[in-house]
């Protein structure tokens, strides 16, 4: 199966770090990052998807991602 997050966070170093940390979880990078204007904070945000191919045929919406 394989499951799919979508990690976002301000344009910093503790986006770079969560991305890093998923990609040595076992994550693998998906698509272009993004980069937006969020309005309401004043600041600039980045998106990254990334998927991972695990064990098991089933979804179950209970799964915590980002425990796997």
């Amino acid at each position: 199966m394989k499951l799919y997050r979508f990690l976002t966070g301000p344009d910093d170093a503790s986006f770079c770090h969560k991305v890093s940390a998923a990609i040595a979880g076992g994550w693998e990078l998906h698509g272009s990052p993004t980069y937006a204007f969020d309005a309401a904070a004043g600041l600039m945000r980045c998106g990254q998807a990334v998927v991972k191919t695990v064990e098991g045929k089933d979804y179950d919406p209970a799964v915590k991602l980002g425990e796997q």
